[in-house]
């Protein structure tokens, strides 16, 4: 059963159209990767599907409602811009979001306490919010918007700004909530989290979809490649038989490292055997499978960190958000 479905959603802001005709379905008990640039609509599309603001055209049903509103206490949210009240000690913070949810205050505190000690953060129960790391922080808010027990969990740009070590915390707490029954969707420029975690990703470019399904699908819409090393030149390689689309990777002093695409069929003995043949000066010749990162660019022509969004003003619908 689906627990969110998009049908034929866009988004418009005056002229400029944030999202195009999109269509999906997560299904309940999955983690969604919901992928692309900043600009591809991933934003705007979280807030219709929170009703905080309407779709210009197209449905959305969310745990069988219209409007992410009348199911509000049923979900969780945690958005790309981050605050909690400086003053308050975590567990003052939590219990004072849970409460917004329904949760008696004695009851947020229990679960905070419990929640906390579980993030590894039992020793900064009693600290204030603005003595906590960046890091700490993030996991404190993270923790505010699931202590209600949701069934529906939507984070925006989670692990924006983490280090990898409180990155890797995170995606065990995505998993956690998962393993718990919740479905999760999170929105990510950063395809290697999606690997990881996700049963299905979504992936948009310029406000539209590009992929929908599971990443060893997505992988395979992509060609696997040929990375070498040595004081050799994108020419050179290109020459190779079943090479294509030749980059350089990185150049240190002349010793290169290069990527080229395998043509349909070639498993790279042959552009082996004629770089050795060549005489070429090849340090490493590997054969690597796509990634997601690698899907991604074949399917959109676009990398998914760059910025998509244009310079538009501000309307009274998004400063209501």
């Amino acid at each position: 059963m689906a627990a969110l479905t998009l049908d034929g959603v866009s988004k418009r802001y005056g002229d400029f159209q944030a999202v195009k005709d999109l269509s999906f379905q997560v299904r309940k008990g999955a983690i969604c990767g919901f992928l692309g640039p900043n600009g591809a609509g991933k934003t705007s599309t979280i807030r219709m599907i929170l009703g905080l603001q309407s779709a210009s055209a197209g449905t959305i049903d969310i745990l069988g409602a219209s409007d992410g509103r009348k199911v509000r206490d049923r979900i969780g949210f945690l958005p790309e811009e981050r605050g909690l009240y400086k003053k308050m000690t975590p567990v003052e913070a939590i219990a004072f979001f849970g409460s917004l949810k329904g949760v008696p205050t004695g009851e947020g505190k229990r679960r905070a306490r419990e929640m906390l000690i579980a993030q590894g953060l039992g020793a900064s129960q009693k600290k204030k919010m603005k003595e906590l790391s960046k890091g700490m922080a993030q996991k404190v808010q993270l923790i505010a918007s699931v202590v209600h027990r949701p069934e529906f969990v939507i984070l925006d740009e989670p692990f924006s700004g983490l280090d990898p070590v409180n990155q890797q915390g995170l995606e065990e707490v995505i998993r956690g909530l998962a393993a718990d029954g919740a479905t999760v969707l999170f929105s990510t420029h950063v395809m290697q989290h999606a690997e990881r975690l996700c049963d299905q990703v979504v992936l948009m470019a310029r406000g539209r979809k590009a992929f929908d399904g599971t990443v060893a699908e997505a992988r395979a819409t992509s060609r696997r490649f040929l990375e070498l090393e040595g004081e050799i030149t994108a020419e050179a390689v290109a020459a190779l038989p079943g090479v294509t689309g030749v980059e350089v990777v990185s150049d240190n002093g002349g010793v290169r490292v290069l990527k080229g695409a395998l043509a349909s069929g070639a498993g790279g003995q042959e552009a082996l055997k004629t770089a050795f043949v060549s005489g070429l000066d090849v340090r490493r010749f590997e054969l690597k499978e796509p990634t997601l990162h690698d899907a991604f660019i074949d399917l959109t022509g676009d990398h998914p960190d760059e910025d998509q969004s244009v310079a538009r003003p501000t309307t009274h619908a998004e400063a209501g958000q």
